[in-house]
């Protein structure tokens, strides 16, 4: 299973210590990078749900893929949900920059309550990684459903495969450095899960949650982003970004061995860096499960 590492400071909750510039920096830059996934992902979603009125992003964050989602579905209104408004705003701004405001509004507020205020049913709700961050998964789920129209779809991306950004030897330290360091997302997003309140342990089979919220489950597909070496100076920013946040939030797990080598990868005047180095990439996989209302 695949993680989001750069929002596991979960920005649906514990709003007081985040610094929201720098986290929705990362967030755009992540999201629009992995642009070519989600729009491979949104044209598959588009032969499932054609010519939706209203499209709900649930967990928005700074609204790079609500824009994708007005840009590939141009009949409809597209709402960005989000417990964070600093987010929000910057989703605003984007919908403007991109000439869509006229069909593109926020909502603020913790999901899934929040959905409550939309104004009519949608017909597109899309959660990317966003459903892991409520403590009852299934709740969340029957919430969305709720809100869905006769026929509407509820798009849910989670799971995949973790990124990868080296080869398992890099010449410098011990080989496997990502494995090491998936191994800590892992039990930090179960920790995370386990602080949530109210939260339900669930098997994560999506199909069958979809289908226990009265849901039909239409497909299962995975999507690919490969920006294979030597890669770009956008993407090298964004490795070295990712794997500073992980110095960063693991700094007591690692071991001073891996401390550093993730130290080396981030110093640009060293020549094994991933500013410098030609060996870097990004290949990633991320999972989209969709299902409609019939009822």
């Amino acid at each position: 299973m695949a993680h989001d590492h750069e929002t596991h400071g979960h920005h649906h909750h514990d709003h007081t210590d985040i610094d929201w510039s720098r986290m929705a920096e990362h967030l755009e830059t992540q999201a629009e990078l992995f642009t070519p996934l989600y729009e491979r992902a949104l044209a598959w979603l588009g032969h499932k749900q054609t010519e939706p009125g209203l499209i709900v992003d649930a967990g928005s964050g700074p609204g790079v893929l609500s824009c994708l989602l007005a840009e590939a579905f141009p009949g409809a209104r597209v709402v960005a949900v989000d417990g964070a408004e600093p987010l929000l705003e910057r989703a605003g701004a984007r919908a403007a920059r991109l000439g869509v405001a006229d069909r593109f509004g926020t909502l603020a507020g913790e999901l899934p309550a929040i959905l409550d205020d939309l104004d009519y049913p949608a017909d597109l709700i899309w959660a990317s990684r966003s459903l892991h961050h409520l403590g009852d998964q299934r709740a969340g789920i029957a919430a969305f459903a709720a809100r869905l129209a006769r026929g509407g779809t509820l798009a849910l991306m989670e799971g995949g495969l973790p990124a990868r950004f080296l080869p398992r030897d890099i010449g410098i330290g011990r080989p496997g450095l990502q494995a090491r360091l998936d191994a800590l997302e892992e039990e930090r997003f179960a920790q995370m899960r386990a602080e949530l309140a109210d939260s339900v342990a669930e098997v994560e089979d999506w199909p069958a949650l979809m289908a226990s919220a009265g849901l039909r489950h239409t497909g299962t597909r995975s999507f690919m982003l490969d920006l294979p070496a030597p890669t770009t100076d956008r993407a090298r920013a964004y490795i070295a970004a990712s794997l500073g946040w992980l110095r960063e939030g693991f700094a007591d797990q690692l071991d001073a061995d891996d401390r550093d080598t993730l130290d080396r990868l981030l110093d640009p005047e060293d020549a094994t860096s991933v500013h410098r180095r030609a060996d870097v990439f990004v290949l990633a996989v991320h999972t989209v499960h969709t299902a409609v209302r019939t009822g």
